[in-house]
């Protein structure tokens, strides 16, 4: 479904992904691990448009993204959960979901009801402004959005960091329904082993810009570990 090859992207003289190559199939929960500073995010920042790619190749369900800015990649079915989660803080949280809809290919202009099946917590504080709610809440409320565009690759930067343990559960369990029952595919950034593990079938590594390695969650072995993203 996402294809990326040998792309390389800088931020002025300085050279921050080196040809990096990346394949998420339609279907999978790719997680993409690394330590700090490796440029996970920027990656991520890279597929969405929100920065420009040197050289190489970037293809969404056999189409070519190079070009098209983020609102396009969002109506293409690009759903993305920035680091962060970049809600709207004076917006109630039925204002922040209301957002999302001016993507949908269908022209839809009500947030679908299974929104609020996946997050409850969402419909009992829809009046509440985003900037009200806790950390957790606010995590909920992002991944919200960027469902409300009915999206057909969901990315999400480090959906776990700052979040209490049972609201990490939770979004677990949210990720691997979404993907394990409805087909939707999903590439995130983790750090937390035992989480990605629980919710991908498939890894890639970066090293210092670089994508170093991938294949099957079953394969990543302690020595990958030890390797790449031991501290």
């Amino acid at each position: 479904m996402l294809d990326i090859k040998g792309v390389n992207q800088y931020y002025g003289e300085s050279h921050t992904l080196w040809d990096v190559d990346l394949s998420v199939p339609q279907g999978s929960c790719t997680v993409l691990m690394g330590r700090n500073g490796v440029g996970k995010t920027t990656l991520l920042k890279v597929i969405m448009g929100l920065l420009p790619v040197t050289d190489g190749g970037i293809t969404f369900a056999d189409g070519v993204l190079q070009g098209k800015p983020a609102a396009a990649r969002a109506r293409l079915g690009i759903g993305y959960v920035p680091q962060g989660r970049e809600i709207f803080p004076q917006l109630t949280v039925e204002e922040n979901l209301r957002i999302g809809l001016g993507s949908r290919r269908d022209k839809q202009r009500h947030i679908p009801e299974s929104i609020y099946e996946l997050f409850p917590v969402l419909k009992d504080m829809r009046q509440r402004r985003g900037g009200d709610l806790s950390g957790g809440q606010q995590q909920q409320l992002a991944i919200g959005r960027a469902l409300v565009l009915d999206p057909k690759l969901l990315i999400l930067d480090e959906p776990t960091e700052g979040i209490q343990p049972n609201i990490v559960q939770q979004i677990g369990d949210v990720i691997r329904r979404l993907n394990q029952e409805q087909g939707l595919t999903v590439l995130l950034v983790e750090q937390k082993l035992p989480f990605a593990r629980r919710v991908g079938d498939r890894y890639c590594l970066m090293e210092k810009g670089r994508s170093v390695a991938a294949g099957a969650m079953a394969d990543l072995d302690s020595a990958l570990i030890n390797k790449y993203l031991a501290v």
